[in-house]
């Protein structure tokens, strides 16, 4: 539990065993933890080294663990002051960064191997943007959806545009299309589109990341920067997101409608199968269902049916379909 703030294992198991024995000894300790006393000795010197215990003037010394709350505010503190440290000497560094006087094909691109190493590189994409976020949504992933969506949600709280166009793929995740909604809620702008055609993440038009290779698990990708590559991807972005639909619900009154929410997933192309998983339903149930939409709406596809909505306005005319 302690280990990010600097505490080994051994020496956190010695501090938990002392806050349930309060005012023990070093062989009180070495007895509850079935531990040689070099080792407890080595434990006990290190938690005091680190501020987590203190000793009484005793003989022998009697052992005084420090509040938990207070001792890892100042852990963490100080863990902070050394993040900060290490984050001024990185840029310090850009000094002795020999930029080339013009840029040759292979300082544009770079090819990332292995799962860890790309989801990494994203997060790094994600730390430098500071103006626009520009995401093509779909599966496979190199990290776990969650974290990607905590990381988005800091660049929005900080001011940071973020424009999503999603899949259809990836709304058939469990929980996606609440998550779409949630997004939209902090700020993103997002759109749904039946065909998006790579995974690709723009951040303030000056670099982008994307899978080396579609369809399969993410464990290589490749880093674009500013070239007419990524203009290209740039570009395709936005002609996609000029094809996209919003979101068709816009309110929390229209989420909670079993309708709107079939809509959106309509717009993204999902099949009866994958809409009745989302909404858990039948697939004869929402069968009927969209086609009582079909009708209402005047459309003859369902993709229609939920660019219609979206541009309508969704419930324009009052009562159930």
């Amino acid at each position: 539990m302690f280990e990010s703030v600097g505490v080994d294992p051994d020496d956190e198991l010695a501090y938990r065993a002392l806050l349930r024995l309060p005012q023990a000894t070093e062989a009180d300790l070495a007895g509850e933890l079935g531990w040689p006393q070099p080792k407890v000795r080595g434990c006990v010197g290190r938690l005091e080294d680190l501020g987590m215990l203190s000793r009484t003037a005793d003989r022998p010394a009697r052992l005084v663990p420090a509040r938990p709350d207070v001792a890892v505010d100042v852990l963490v503190a100080r863990r902070r002051a050394e993040l900060d440290r290490t984050q001024l000497a990185a840029r310090e560094l850009l000094a002795e960064l020999v930029t080339p006087d013009r840029y040759g094909p292979e300082d544009l691109v770079e090819v990332v191997v292995g799962q860890a190493a790309v989801a990494t590189r994203f997060a790094q994409l994600l730390e430098g943007t500071e103006e626009e976020l520009l995401v093509l949504d779909r599966p496979p992933y190199a990290a776990p959806p969650d974290e990607a969506d905590t990381r988005v949600r800091d660049l929005l709280g900080g001011g940071v545009r973020v424009l999503g166009i999603y899949s259809p793929d990836s709304l058939e995740i469990p929980g996606a299309v609440d998550e779409l909604y949630s997004a939209a809620d902090a700020g993103e702008e997002s759109r749904v589109h039946a065909h998006v055609p790579i995974k690709l993440a723009v951040s303030d038009r000056s670099l982008a990341l994307l899978p080396f290779v579609v369809d399969e698990v993410i464990d290589s990708a490749l880093v674009v920067h500013r070239s007419a590559l990524l203009e290209a991807l740039t570009q395709l972005f936005f002609l996609l997101w000029q094809q996209a639909t919003p979101p068709v619900p816009t309110t929390a009154e229209d989420r909670a409608d079993l309708d709107g929410r079939m809509l959106t997933l309509l717009a993204a192309g999902l099949k009866d199968d994958a809409i009745a998983r989302q909404l858990g339903l039948s697939s004869r149930t929402v069968g009927r269902r969209i086609a009582a939409l079909l009708e209402r709406l005047g459309a003859r596809t369902r993709f229609q049916a939920g660019v219609a909505a979206q541009r309508r306005g969704l419930f324009d005319d009052a009562g159930d379909p």
